[in-house]
C-alpha cells in the first residue's frame, strides 16, 4: 500500500494540477495527494501535512505567507501546551499513579476491575494522548489476565470473555475519553483551529467540556454495558487476589515525590484555568485565553525545579523530543487544506449540490453525515479525515441557511468513534497486538457500537449543543460573515 500511495497519488495528482483551469479543481488534487499519503502512510503523516506549503504557492492557489499562517493557528500553541503536560505526567509517571488509585478503588469483582481500567483510561485520554494511556495500562492488564489462568485454568471461556472486554474496554475508552476535552484528540483542535481562522469564532475549553463531557461519560458507560452485559458477559464475580496486583504496583511506585506534586499542581492550575477562564476574565485586569493559558503552563513546566542544587527541573528540553512534533505540523496542514477549501468556493459547492437534493431536515442531513463519518474513520486518519469532512460539512449547514456548529460538533466527535477494526486507531491495533482479540470480535463488537454511538451523539447533540451554543435552528449566527 505504501508503494502504490508514494507513486500512484502524486501521478493521478500532478496530471490534473498540470491541466487543471480553476482553483478548485487544483485544491481537490492537493487534497486527493494528501489523503491518499495519510491514508497508506507513504511518508511520515507530519512530512504529508506541509505538501500545501509547496503545492498551494506553486500553482498560484494562495500565497506562501497566507499558507504558512495556518501552521502558527493559536489552537496548535494550545495543543502544544497540552501535549507538554501530558509529557510530565508521563515523565514523573503521575499518570500511573492516578490510574493505578482509580482502578483500586472499583473492588475486586471481574466487571468492577473493567470499569476501573475504563474509567482509568478515560480520565487520562482527556489529557494524555490514547496511545500513551493504552500502553500504559496494557501491562497491567496482562498482570490482572494472569490471574485467571490460574482460577479459570479449566474454564478457557470465562478468561477469555474476560481478558477480552478488559482489552476492548481499555482501547475503546483511550477513544472515547479524549472526546471530552478540547485537548483530548486532535480533531477537536482541528475544529477549533478552522472556526478560529475561518470566521473567528472561539470555542472555549469550558463550552466544549459542557458539551461533550457528559456526552464521552454516556458514551463510555454504554461501551461498558454492552462489552460485560450484553456482547461479552464473562460472569465470572470476584477476583480476590486482584487487590495485590494493583497494591503491588503502588508499592513500587513509592510515595508522592516532589517531582509529582509540582507536576499535579501544574496540571491541576491549568486545567482549573481552561474550566474558568471566561468568569475570571470579568474580574480580572487582564484576559486569559484557553492558549495564553496552555503555553504558559508549558513555561512553568520547564521554568519550576525540582532540585536547585543539582539544577534538575520538571522538564528538560531533551524531554521534549520523546514529543509528537508531527500531530502540530498535521494541524497546521489539515487547518490550511481546510480553509483554502473554503476560500475557493469547494465549500459553498458541496452545499449547494446537498441543497439540490431537496434535502431540507437538517437533522435528517447530520445523521446521515455522522454515519459517514463514523465508519469512513475505520479506514482512515481521524485527523485528516476530520480535515476534510470539517469544511465540506460547514458548506452544507451554510447552504441550508443553517449554523454550521450544527454540521462540524457531531463530525468531530464521529471521527473519533472508531471501534471495529484494529488499524482504526492505535489503541485498537494494541489490544490486538495483545493476542486477547480476535478480529471478527472487534468487528461483531464495532459495528453494533458504531451505531449506538451515532444514535447517541446526534440525539445529545440535538439536545444540548443547540442551547450551549446559542443555535436556532434555520438561522445564521451573528459570527458569520454577511
Amino acid at each position: 500500500m505504501k508503494k502504490i500511495g508514494l507513486l500512484v497519488a502524486p501521478l493521478i495528482a500532478f496530471t490534473i494540477l498540470l491541466n487543471a483551469h480553476n482553483a478548485q479543481l487544483k485544491v481537490l488534487a492537493i487534497a486527493f495527494l494528501m489523503l491518499s499519503w495519510w491514508i497508506t502512510e507513504a511518508v511520515p503523516i507530519g512530512v504529508t501535512a506541509m505538501i500545501p506549503l509547496v503545492l498551494f504557492p506553486l500553482f498560484d492557489i494562495i500565497s506562501l505567507k497566507e499558507a504558512t499562517t495556518s501552521y502558527a493557528d493559536p489552537v496548535i500553541y494550545l495543543f502544544m501546551g497540552g501535549l507538554f503536560i501530558a509529557l510530565a505526567l508521563e515523565k514523573w509517571k503521575l499518570h500511573l499513579r492516578i490510574a493505578l488509585n482509580i482502578v483500586k478503588l472499583t473492588g475486586t469483582d471481574a466487571n468492577h476491575i473493567i470499569f476501573g481500567f475504563m474509567l482509568a483510561s478515560y480520565l487520562l485520554s482527556m489529557w494524555i494522548s490514547n496511545t500513551a494511556t493504552t500502553v500504559m495500562m496494557l501491562p497491567i492488564a496482562s498482570s490482572i489476565i494472569k490471574l485467571l489462568e490460574n482460577q479459570f485454568r479449566n474454564d478457557t471461556f470465562k478468561k477469555h470473555r474476560f481478558a477480552l472486554a478488559l482489552m476492548l474496554g481499555i482501547a475503546y475508552s483511550a477513544s472515547i475519553g479524549g472526546i471530552a476535552t478540547l485537548i483530548g484528540t486532535p480533531p477537536n483542535a482541528v475544529l477549533a483551529g478552522y472556526l478560529s481562522s475561518t470566521y473567528q469564532y472561539s470555542i472555549s475549553f469550558a463550552s466544549w467540556m459542557m458539551l461533550c463531557l457528559p456526552l464521552s461519560f454516556s458514551i463510555l458507560f454504554l461501551c461498558y454495558v454492552f462489552l460485560v452485559k450484553i456482547i461479552f458477559p464473562n460472569r465470572i464475580g470476584n477476583l480476590s487476589q486482584s487487590a495485590s496486583v494493583f497494591k503491588d504496583e503502588l508499592q513500587k511506585l513509592g510515595s508522592m515525590n516532589k517531582g509529582e506534586k509540582i507536576v499535579l499542581t501544574v496540571f491541576l492550575t491549568t486545567a482549573l484555568l481552561w474550566i474558568t477562564g471566561n468568569y475570571l476574565n470579568k474580574i480580572l485586569p487582564f484576559r486569559l485565553n484557553d492558549t495564553i493559558i496552555a503555553v504558559l503552563a508549558l513555561i512553568m513546566l520547564f521554568a519550576i525545579p525540582v532540585d536547585w542544587k543539582k539544577g534538575e527541573f520538571i522538564l528538560s528540553w531533551k524531554d521534549s523530543e520523546k514529543l509528537s512534533w508531527e500531530i502540530l505540523l498535521l494541524f497546521g496542514g489539515g487547518i490550511c487544506l481546510a480553509s483554502t477549501m473554503e476560500k475557493v468556493g469547494i465549500v459553498a459547492q458541496v452545499g449547494e449540490f446537498v441543497k439540490n437534493l431537496g434535502i431540507n431536515n437538517i437533522l435528517l442531513v447530520v445523521t446521515v453525515l455522522t454515519f459517514i463519518t463514523v465508519f469512513a474513520t475505520e479506514v482512515m486518519s481521524n485527523v485528516a479525515l476530520a480535515a476534510v469532512m470539517i469544511p465540506l460539512t460547514a458548506g452544507i449547514a451554510l447552504e441550508m441557511k443553517e449554523n454550521p456548529l450544527i454540521t462540524i460538533i457531531p463530525i468531530t466527535i464521529s471521527s473519533s468513534l472508531a471501534f471495529m477494526l484494529p488499524m482504526a486507531t492505535p489503541p485498537n491495533a494494541i489490544v490486538f497486538a495483545s493476542g486477547e482479540v480476535r478480529v471478527p470480535e472487534m468487528v461483531k463488537f464495532g459495528l453494533i457500537f458504531n451505531l449506538v454511538c451515532i444514535l447517541v451523539t446526534c440525539f445529545w447533540c440535538y439536545i444540548l449543543m443547540l442551547p450551549l451554543f446559542d443555535i436556532e435552528i434555520g438561522k445564521l449566527p451573528t459570527w458569520i460573515a454577511k
